[in-house]
């Protein structure tokens, strides 16, 4: 179930490293590739689990055999709940417990290797800078984003022509070229930190592809959304998964 064999992370940052890639994978599986996750958690079948691979992909599966398991297990039986609970509030329910699970084997592998109270404490503090599962999946997350760019002025004000771009820079940046005041740059730095990905909810990073949906209004990497620089430029407008799917839903 770990996406590769035996992988045993042994460091502060590589249990983070793992965690990062475990969690991404379940948001995948909740968001971007959630009809394929529905399909696979079949009421008929025996107790499934939802899995985060370490290589930001997920499975749908039955729980390991071993007892006890090489690493903590997830939550069992996500499956007979599919067909008697709203979409939502299911898919709500799997990232709650996805969250708990990811805790479990990150902490499971700081006991393992001896972590100290300063080595747990900066663990924690490394994960809890991320959002969690369930703040992606209900858009709590995203209200949070747009509650702290709020706070600057310009951030509404920014024309929808620029909505799709390449490069490092998913927010207007100004070229060294042109003459800016020291404020304006701390405030654009400011702007650019606090962007994140609608679909993973990190925060913007440089040398990413990033665009934005034109319906929403939310910024989405191009590989969360798998959706290249080079395909970008043939669509006139972008509409993001749930933006689609709320479309689809409606007609």
């Amino acid at each position: 179930m770990d996406g590769g064999g035996a992988y045993n992370p042994r460091t502060v940052e590589e249990v983070f490293r793992d965690f990062k890639g475990r969690r991404n994978g379940m948001i995948k599986a909740l968001t971007t590739d959630v009809h394929d996750f529905r399909r696979l958690c079949d009421p008929e079948k025996e107790n499934l689990c939802l899995y985060g691979l370490p290589n930001e992909q997920w499975e749908v599966n039955l729980p390991a055999e071993e007892v006890p398991p090489e690493i903590p297990e997830p939550v069992l039986g996500i499956n007979f709940a599919r067909n008697g609970m709203v979409e939502k509030d299911w898919l709500s329910l799997v990232a709650v417990h996805s969250d708990a699970w990811l805790l479990a084997v990150a902490f499971f592998f700081g006991s393992r290797f001896g972590f100290d109270k300063a080595d747990r404490k900066r663990l924690f503090n490394m994960m809890n800078e991320l959002p969690s599962v369930f703040e992606v999946v209900t858009g709590t997350a995203k209200k949070q984003s747009k509650e702290k760019s709020s706070v600057s002025n310009n951030s509404s004000n920014r024309s929808k022509s620029n909505s799709k771009r390449g490069g490092s820079e998913p927010r207007p940046k100004y070229s060294k070229a042109e003459p800016k005041e020291e404020e304006e740059e701390e405030e654009d730095d400011d702007e650019q930190g606090e962007t994140e990905c609608g679909a993973c909810g990190e925060n913007y990073a440089e040398n990413e592809f990033w665009i934005c949906c034109d319906l929403c209004e939310s910024w989405f990497h191009g590989k969360c959304v798998k959706i290249t620089p080079a395909r970008a430029e043939h669509i006139k407008q972008y509409k993001c998964p749930s933006c689609s799917n709320n479309k689809r839903g409606r007609s």
